[in-house]
C-alpha cells in the first residue's frame, strides 16, 4: 500500500526544478529501467513485445 500511495504522490506533484523529475513506468510504476522512446519501464515493454502489441518491434534472432 505504501508503494502505491509513493507513485500516486510521484505522478501528481510537479517537481521545484524539472531536474528533479523522475521518470516512472505508468502500468506498473517501476522507477527503474524506464525507456523513454516507448514510455514504459523495460519488464512492461518485454511483455508487449513478446505479445505483439508494440508496433514495429520484433523478438531479435539470429
Amino acid at each position: 500500500m505504501a508503494r502505491k500511495c509513493l507513485i500516486a504522490k510521484s505522478f501528481m506533484k510537479k517537481p521545484k526544478y524539472s531536474t528533479r523529475n523522475h521518470s516512472r513506468c505508468p502500468i506498473c510504476g517501476r522507477p527503474r529501467g524506464f525507456l523513454r522512446q516507448f514510455n514504459m519501464c523495460r519488464l512492461c515493454f518485454r511483455e508487449r513485445a513478446l505479445r505483439g502489441e508494440i508496433p514495429g518491434v520484433k523478438k531479435a534472432s539470429w
